[in-house]
C-alpha cells in the first residue's frame, strides 16, 4: 500500500467568463433601458383675459416691486421681511378673513417675492388669493386689469 500524500491542487477562479456574462448584461440592460425626461414638463399657463374685470368690495391690493419692496392698499410696508409683511396685511384685512389678496407683481420681480406675499396672507388668515394681470397687446387693451 502506498500513503504518499498527494497534493491537492490550489482551486483557481477564472473571472473572464464571469466578466464577459456581467458586460452582455450591461449592454442588454443599456439598449432596452427608457430614458425618460425629468426636465421637461408640460404647463399649462393661466391666460389673461381682460374683458371680464371684476370688483371686489373687500379687497387688499398688494403691490409687489421689482426690487422686492411691498405696498399693501398703495402704503408702504417698511421691511421686505415676511413677518413684517404679515403684520401689514393682518392690519389692512382688519379681522376680516372673507377678504381678497389681489397681488399685483412688477413682471420682473423676483418670484421669492411674490411667493412671500402668498405665505404672508396664509399666515394672516386670508384664504382668497388672486393676481392682477394684464391684457396682452395682441387681443385685449394693455391699460385693463383682469382679476
Amino acid at each position: 500500500m502506498n500513503f504518499r500524500h498527494r497534493r491537492s491542487e490550489e482551486p483557481e477562479i477564472n473571472l473572464i467568463p464571469f466578466i464577459d456574462v456581467l458586460l452582455v448584461i450591461l449592454i442588454f440592460l443599456m439598449l432596452s433601458t427608457t430614458y425618460s425626461k425629468f426636465t421637461e414638463l408640460k404647463v399649462n399657463l393661466p391666460v389673461a383675459d381682460a374683458e371680464r374685470a371684476r370688483d371686489y368690495p373687500k379687497e387688499i391690493i398688494v403691490g409687489v416691486s421689482s426690487d422686492g419692496r411691498y405696498t399693501v392698499n398703495r402704503d408702504q410696508v417698511a421691511g421686505k421681511d415676511l413677518a413684517t409683511l404679515t403684520a401689514a396685511l393682518a392690519a389692512a384685512a382688519a379681522g376680516q378673513s372673507d377678504r381678497v389678496v389681489i397681488v399685483s407683481a412688477d413682471a420682473s420681480a423676483a418670484h421669492q417675492s411674490v411667493i412671500n406675499v402668498m405665505d404672508a396672507a396664509r399666515r394672516a388668515g386670508l384664504q382668497q388669493l388672486t393676481f392682477a394681470t394684464q391684457g396682452s397687446r395682441n387681443g385685449a387693451p394693455t391699460d385693463a386689469e383682469s382679476r
